[in-house]
């Protein structure tokens, strides 16, 4: 197993938009990792990074160049889900392993519960067996599974659901510090 490294996080900006989708895009094309099947533009990925800052989104650098990124977003649209959010990680080709994608989740993860959050959920392509144990290591625990719910690269595929405990649940919780 490859030595883990340290990286450089920080707070993703529009600027990182072309990394950042670089990482994303082998992920889009050449698996079912994401169900996104069309690469977005520049302009539509600066604009994800900019409508889901409150979040939070964080990149990891090594030796200057991006090598992952993390995120959250809003879990449901709905008020009563406001302290629950989805959160993803990706790491470029050739760099996973390294404890990555671990760091940015404990960086993203750590601000999330200082905002007020209380649950965050992954969405898991199945089979992946190794996302699956990584979020496990990590203490998400399963949920549920949807079953055949997207088609793509010619087949049908469950996603499987995973939820993390970031704080206790109060009985009068503020509004999460979002905006």
């Amino acid at each position: 197993m490859l030595a883990q490294k340290k990286a450089q996080l920080r707070s993703a900006t529009v600027d990182d938009a072309e990394q950042i989708l670089q990482i994303y895009k082998p992920y889009i094309l050449e698996s079912a990792i994401t169900f996104e099947v069309d690469v977005p533009t520049i302009e539509a990925f600066r604009s994800r990074i900019s409508q889901n800052s409150a979040y939070g989104w964080l990149v990891a650098e090594v030796d200057n160049e991006i090598v992952g990124y993390a995120y959250a977003s809003s879990h449901r649209e709905r008020k009563a889900y406001q302290w629950c959010c989805e959160s993803s990680v990706y790491i470029k080709a050739g760099s996973q392993r390294l404890g990555l994608a671990s760091q940015l989740y404990r960086a993203l993860f750590e601000n999330l519960k200082n905002k007020g959050l209380v649950h965050v959920y992954a969405g898991i392509t199945l089979p992946n067996a190794k996302s699956v144990a990584f979020h496990e290591a990590f203490g998400f625990r399963p949920i549920g599974v949807y079953k055949d719910i997207g088609f793509k690269l010619g087949e049908w595929h469950s996603v499987g659901w995973w939820g993390f405990q970031l704080s206790p649940t109060v009985k009068s919780p503020n509004p999460p510090a979002l905006f």
